[in-house]
């Protein structure tokens, strides 16, 4: 059966399809920014009746780009450039192996009157000239002789009718180097606190991955401003094979480690859910007093028949540093308040601020004053993992895209016919030249040979 004849390559040989298929592609790019993704598909059903809850739980809306439809579309959109560059191979075979003779019918007959130059010289000696310039500025030159004189061809640019498929293939190479960054890599977070080992990391939507080594997290290191807002944080971590360390390395934000075709960031770090903070109340009945205490963990305030918890314990909240929640229950009334460790400089920048955010206030159960000492920090770091077997893949596929449009828009098929004729008084040059694109490019050649004639015949 004739390709013709045939309608499944028809079908995807056709221009249209290809629109199609573009236009789907980038519809799921916008759903995917729109649409949360890796989450629990359960949410997206909600109320769906059965079968169009199977539908989307098959199409993985939560998961796009591991999705059935992703793949689907990508593999179409692949075959489709492939037919479609077979088809069109045929039809640039032969424009590359094109002859300049015979030329093409009627190629002279619309030259414009600036294309024409009258010597005062005969053929021969105007012949060498022509020639000379042309293989100048095209290279390779032919002739013909003809009846009344002869006709020159020379040309540029041939290799550019392959161009589209440079640019075929490029894209052909980006989306395997996307299918295969899809299938075969992931991205994933992890937290390790100081000193710990882990070879786990978590996929959203995915679940826990097993990698191929375990990390370790050696030292962690934060610097902070003088308000107390974090100013730059540092991992030092320890890549362990065997039960050996193969690679050690420092992680900061900004500056990724590579290790084993997986590349680490610094993506985020905070404290061990059993951080304490050393607090000191004075007031009451009672003299200062000092208590070291983790989230969850409460005192009772002896003679006031008060129980102080420990809500949060935050590093750094809203950028005034170091601070703890508290919730003081009382048999007359309870209170909630946050107790900073910077409070005297947070209430010089913020005059005012106590009185307008009661919560703030570390007084707010009178008669009692507290205060934060320090916390007894034990940090984790958060490392963002990525595995990407596409990227060098994808890489190549841009290099090649930008080759094969340079190919096609800045180095277009250009061949220029010259024609030397006799009359009984003079000889008549008639310049014409043909063009796939930028005709104003050939345009300006043919310009610049009528000048390099008529100064050479004025010579």
């Amino acid at each position: 059966m004739s390709k013709k004849a045939n309608p499944l390559w028809s079908f995807f040989s056709s221009v249209k399809l290809t629109i199609i298929l573009l236009i789907l592609i980038v519809i799921l790019f916008i759903a995917a920014s729109f649409l949360p993704q890796y989450g629990d598909a359960r949410q997206y059903v909600q109320g769906l009746s059965p079968a169009a809850a199977a539908v989307f739980l098959f199409l993985r809306i939560n998961d796009l780009y591991h999705s059935p439809l992703f793949y689907l579309l990508l593999g179409m959109l692949s075959v489709n450039l492939i037919i479609c560059s077979i088809n069109r191979f045929y039809f640039s075979w032969q424009q590359f192996q094109a002859l300049p003779f015979p030329e093409p019918a009627g190629i002279f007959d619309n030259s414009s009157p600036n294309s024409i130059a009258i010597a005062n010289q005969d053929i021969k000696s105007l012949s060498s000239l022509i020639e000379a310039f042309l293989e100048k500025k095209f290279g390779c030159v032919k002739n013909k002789n003809t009846e009344n004189g002869i006709i020159f061809s020379a040309g540029r640019g041939r290799f550019s009718v392959f161009g589209v498929y440079i640019v075929h293939t490029s894209i052909l190479i980006m989306i395997a180097g996307g299918l295969a960054g899809s299938l075969f890599g992931f991205k994933a977070d992890v937290n390790i606190r100081e000193g710990e080992t882990t070879d786990t990391v978590y996929i959203a939507g995915r679940g826990m991955q097993k990698l191929e080594f375990a990390v370790r997290c050696d030292k962690f290191t934060v610097e902070f401003y003088d308000n107390g807002a974090p100013k730059t944080y540092r991992s030092d971590l320890s890549f362990i094979r065997e039960g050996k360390v193969d690679y050690q390395g420092a992680l900061l934000v900004n500056h990724p480690l590579t290790y084993s075709d997986i590349r680490f960031y610094q993506s985020s770090y905070g404290l061990a859910p059993d951080t304490k903070a050393v607090l000191t109340y004075t007031g009451g009945r009672e003299k200062k007093a000092s208590v070291v205490l983790a989230g969850g963990d409460s005192f009772v305030l002896r003679g006031n028949n008060a129980t102080v918890q420990v809500l949060r314990v935050e590093e750094d909240i809203m950028s005034m540093g170091p601070a703890v929640k508290l919730r003081v229950s009382s048999p007359r009334k309870n209170y909630e308040f946050w107790v900073f460790q910077h409070i005297e400089e947070i209430k010089k920048a913020n005059p005012g601020l106590l009185s307008q955010v009661p919560m703030f206030n570390p007084g707010l159960f009178q008669p009692y004053l507290f205060s934060l000492e320090r916390l007894e920090q034990e940090y984790f770091t958060g490392l963002h993992v990525v595995r990407d077997p596409g990227t060098a893949i994808v890489a190549l596929g841009g290099i090649l895209m930008v080759i094969g449009l340079f190919i096609i828009y800045y180095l277009p098929q250009q061949r220029v016919w010259v024609r030397l004729e006799s009359t009984a008084q003079n000889t008549v040059i008639t310049i014409a030249g043909r063009t796939r694109r930028n005709q104003a490019a050939l345009d300006r050649r043919i310009t610049e040979l009528q000048l390099h004639l008529k100064e050479n015949l004025r010579a």
